[in-house]
């Protein structure tokens, strides 16, 4: 967090001098010590996250991969004429520890395209899908597996 600040700093002033420079880190390592002390911030949370940052990459590229294939059977959904559409409701259960991994799931599953995630009861999900075929393999997806990755 203390490199962030730093490189905001000589971002937003335009130009690196001896003077910004020095200014820079004192301002920086003053936000830094702040928002330990009194945000609960500490540099092993930010560890954690540098760790799980790659996780969370992974799950940025599946998520706009997933994106843009569900677009695809979508559209192939909508435009064949002879294709009967069978919208299903699916339920499924996860086994996340925390609210944040269900709420990335949920909008996970709300922005791919032909799937809406109705309702979120605990661990159980319960999503409305455009056809069958775009239920398949919802409950052992990649984004399920990564977010079990990222929580532990």
């Amino acid at each position: 967090m203390f490199v962030l600040f730093f490189l905001l700093w000589i971002i937003f002033n335009g130009r690196i001098t001896m003077e910004i420079v020095l200014f820079g880190l004192a301002v920086s390592a003053a936000l830094y010590w702040f928002i330990c002390k009194f945000m609960e911030f500490s540099p092993k949370r930010e560890m954690m996250y540098l760790k799980k940052g790659g996780y969370l990459i992974q799950y940025l590229y599946y998520l706009i991969k997933e994106i843009v294939i569900a677009n695809f059977a979508t559209m192939r959904l909508i435009c064949t004429s002879n294709r009967v559409v069978e919208p299903v409701l699916v339920e499924f259960e996860t086994h996340f520890k925390n609210d944040t991994s269900r709420f990335l799931l949920a909008n996970s599953i709300t922005l791919t395209p032909g799937t809406i995630t109705v309702s979120i009861d605990g661990d159980k999900f319960l999503v409305h899908c455009l056809d069958r075929t775009l239920a398949e393999g919802m409950d052992a997806s990649v984004f399920v597996k990564l977010l079990e990755k990222i929580e532990k």
